[in-house]
């Protein structure tokens, strides 16, 4: 489960300050100096009831739509600093069983009773509202291929609430968590770590009943251009999307590729892209073309 951090400090600090403490110090929060760093800093910008009201104000009053990069990761988030650094801060917006919002839109809209690890560390804290409850889990990354219908090895660790003022740690590729619908409308601010090799790094929804794998959930832009180049047939993309199936060093990418390639071709000729790439040397790209000829089999 993630680690919980007691840290008492009544002070408040804006949120300038914040990003000034953690622009001179970073964010790394493999370093216990870092992390505690960052969490002192996390509590203080907690214990400031106003800066999120004025920080949202801000942005409304805008001239030139400021508000677009502000909610630049999902209609759920305001983000409250810029992306490109080694660490970003964001505020997510928990809405509770009787919001409006919810019921027109479902729990899916909002990531709720979706178990999923992350692939990077964040700090969070309980800012507003009596917060959401989660079903937490841990299971070794390493120890799975990342093949969906994989068994994951989840152990289940408890169900809590990120209280109001509660900190935690959620630790990349050890927890895992089934969040659920707070009883009202709830505000957490995170402070994400955002490494150089977090791209390349799966991050998974779970069957926590049938204990396995049950899709990736992280992709990036690269993917997306990947397929539509290969759909759109253009020769370029289709040579490179052959040399990465081959030889790309992220065995997700190589599965990309052959997804690709697959998208645009006839059964018959998918199952045998498949059986190449059961030989490919990855053991990713080989149990996943193992499922894909099996469900082309059973079509």
């Amino acid at each position: 489960m993630p680690r919980v951090i007691e840290y008492a400090d009544d002070t408040a600090c804006a949120l300038e300050e914040c990003h000034a403490a953690l622009d001179s110090f970073g964010f790394d929060p493999r370093e216990e100096e870092s992390l505690l760093h960052a969490a002192h800093w996390l509590r203080r910008l907690g214990n400031n009831r106003d800066f999120l009201a004025e920080a949202m104000l801000a942005e409304l009053k805008d001239p030139k739509g400021g508000e677009e990069d502000a909610s630049a990761y999902g209609p759920q988030v305001i983000m409250l600093s810029p992306l490109g650094s080694e660490y970003f801060m964001r505020a997510n917006f928990w809405p509770g069983h009787g919001d409006h919002v919810f019921r027109a839109s479902g729990k899916s809209a909002f990531s709720y009773e979706l178990p999923h690890d992350h692939n990077f560390d964040f700090l969070t804290v309980g800012y507003f509202g009596p917060g959401y409850a989660s079903d937490y889990y841990e299971y070794d990354y390493d120890a799975v291929t990342g093949v969906v219908g994989e068994k994951a090895g989840l152990r289940f660790i408890e169900r809590s609430t990120l209280d109001p003022g509660k900190l935690m740690l959620y630790r990349a590729h050890v927890d895992v968590h089934s969040q659920l619908p707070p009883e009202s409308l709830s505000v957490s601010v995170n402070i994400m770590h955002a490494g150089g090799a977090q791209g390349w790094l799966d991050q998974y929804a779970f069957d926590v009943e049938q204990d396995r794998i049950a899709r990736v959930i992280s992709s990036g832009g690269s993917e997306v251009f990947l397929r539509v180049a290969v759909g759109l047939e253009h020769p370029d993309g289709l040579d490179l999307a052959e040399n990465f199936a081959a030889h790309h060093v992220s065995d997700r990418m190589r599965l990309v590729a052959l997804e690709a390639q697959a998208g645009i071709l006839p059964p018959a000729e998918r199952d045998a892209l498949w059986r190449r790439a059961e030989g490919n040397g990855s053991r990713l790209v080989a149990g996943e073309a193992t499922r894909r000829r099996r469900e082309l089999a059973t079509a």
